[in-house]
């Protein structure tokens, strides 16, 4: 059977070293400090309609939507009927941050006093949700859940969507933001963090990885479709 092909026509990032592409790749090639990666200057009212809504996400929706937002915005103008656009966002842990919070909340002051958002900003499709409602993608919306290799097996299954034909173009990457004191002591306890404060995956020294926050997406169309509309194509994924 035939497939189709898959051209990657935007890119957006969020991450410790730069918000938006040509920061990230400016900080990929700056001096990085040792230690917790962290995003800093990130301002999530940008990317909301006011600062309620912008509250009601956890940190690892905010990365995904300000990500989506770029890669989007960079492909240009999506001729692929809304019903064929799909959202794909994976992550590890989901909204970490907000579940720690709220349990702090729940521990000091009791269960009244919880957040009634609590379950939609913890849930790990809260970053799939967001983008596809944002944007009025009514395609398949979907989230990975597989650990570090999360968000490639998200750009791969939305790929596999625009080759078997289920979806014309996929917004697809992946967000994480649950750098907490809960994750910290987990991730310690069980020996999982570099006492270097340095990841090096693929160094036979490698003694260990360092906590991050960060997200990455890209957009994903059938290949004739972003041609014919003119698109520029950054890549095509194989």
């Amino acid at each position: 059977m035939s497939t189709r092909r898959v051209a990657i026509t935007g890119v957006g990032v969020v991450a410790p070293c730069g918000i938006g592409k040509d920061a990230y790749f400016a900080g990929l090639c700056g001096t990085q400090t040792p230690g917790q990666r962290i995003v800093h200057d990130f301002d999530p009212l940008q990317y909301f309609d006011s600062p309620k809504t912008a509250r009601r996400a956890d940190r690892f929706q905010q990365f995904a939507i300000a990500a989506a937002d770029e890669a989007i915005k960079q492909a240009g103008d999506l001729t692929a009927d809304p019903t064929r656009i799909g959202s794909l966002i994976a992550t590890g842990i989901g909204g970490l941050r907000t579940m720690h919070e709220q349990g702090e909340v729940l521990a000091n002051k009791g269960a009244r006093r919880v957040s009634p958002f609590l379950v939609p900003m913890m849930m790990g499709n809260a970053g799939a949700a967001a983008v596809s409602m944002k944007y009025g993608f009514q395609g398949p919306c979907e989230t990975t859940v597989t650990a570090c290799a999360s968000s490639t097996h998200a750009i791969g299954n939305a790929a596999d969507l625009i080759k078997w034909g289920r979806a014309d173009a996929v917004v697809a990457g992946g967000s994480e933001a649950s750098i907490t004191e809960l994750a910290t002591a987990g991730f310690a306890n069980m020996t999982a963090l570099s006492n270097e404060g340095i990841s090096r995956p693929f160094d036979v020294d490698r003694n260990g990885f360092v906590q991050s926050e960060a997200a990455g997406v890209l957009m994903l169309e059938e290949w004739d479709m972003a041609v014919a509309r003119g698109a520029k194509i950054l890549g095509e994924l194989m």
